[in-house]
């Protein structure tokens, strides 16, 4: 009878061990790998994100009345490179590259993809890439981390015959992450904190200024495979000083609210989809944003 008892208790373990391993495997890359986790050694994660920003109105000038203006529209690319190097899982470093096409004086949102050049309404070209290092300041507070990174410019000119490209100077960033999971499991809280200090060129237009973009996303899961989820985040650029010649001293800020969604296309391979809008701001246009991302994790 002992014998019995203890195979069946055996029986029983063992189904439950097999039962959180497949509940493990059943949870998505896009549930489980949030910004705020880091790499197991060895882990890739690569990220290719898109962003497109068109404008028909901003809220420069002496009064900060809201104007229509020739549309201008950004479309910034970016790659970022990541891979885990510590046994404990406490260390991630990576790279990252970006790419930008830019077209104002009422062109249309797509010529961005025209990468054309054409003198006085268009530029594209890689601007910055930076190496970088994510790790975890709290051992007891896994899902809470810090991305440093070091952006080094490509750009000669900020601007050429009218057409601003990207800032020439240097930028030390800082992005806070944290993350909270609900008892359901269907709901997930994300926040940022993303700060940039601009230096190093005193022509820039962001010279000696620091950029905060506070943001909070909430997600819904209705399966392992896919979330939709809503945002808002807040960008406020602090101006500590102008350039040698008087130059360049001003803040801006702006408030944007978006949606979107995440897909998991294969166990390695997910998709998302976001929206923004800028519905009020300062010294800055107001605007929307299309976004796709495609990360492989492996």
């Amino acid at each position: 009878m002992k014998r019995v008892i203890v195979i069946l208790v055996v029986m029983v373990m063992s189904f439950n061990g097999f039962s959180q391993e497949e509940e493990q495997e059943q949870r998505s890359v896009i549930q489980t790998y949030t910004p705020s986790i880091l790499l197991k050694k060895g882990q890739w994660d690569i990220k290719w994100f898109n962003n497109l920003y068109t404008e028909t109105k901003d809220l420069f000038g002496p009064n900060g009345e809201k104007q229509n203006i020739p549309r201008n529209t950004f479309f910034t690319s970016t790659v970022d490179v990541f891979t885990g190097v510590s046994n404990n899982n406490t260390l991630n470093v990576g790279l990252l590259l970006e790419f930008r096409s830019n077209v104002i004086g009422g062109r249309n949102a797509l010529d961005v993809f025209s990468f054309d050049g054409e003198r006085g309404t268009a530029r594209s070209g890689f601007t910055s890439f930076a190496p970088a290092i994510k790790f975890n300041p709290i051992k007891n507070v896994g899902n809470f981390t810090i991305q440093t990174a070091f952006h080094i410019p490509l750009v000669d000119n900020e601007t050429e015959e009218g057409v601003f490209l990207d800032q020439d100077g240097f930028i030390f960033q800082n992005r806070f992450f944290y993350d909270y999971s609900f008892a359901s499991g269907d709901w997930q809280l994300f926040s940022e904190l993303n700060t940039e200090y601009n230096f190093g060129e005193q022509a820039s237009f962001a010279y000696n200024s620091l950029r905060l973009t506070p943001g909070v996303f909430l997600s819904y899961f209705p399966s392992s495979k896919f979330t939709v989820l809503g945002l808002v985040q807040h960008i406020q650029l602090i101006s500590f000083s102008g350039n040698d010649k008087g130059e360049n001293n001003f803040s801006q800020n702006a408030s944007i609210i978006g949606g979107g969604a995440k897909y998991q296309l294969t166990k390695a391979l997910n998709v998302e989809f976001l929206y923004s809008n800028f519905f009020r701001g300062n010294n800055t246009g107001l605007g929307q944003t299309f976004n796709i991302g495609l990360r492989a994790l492996f």
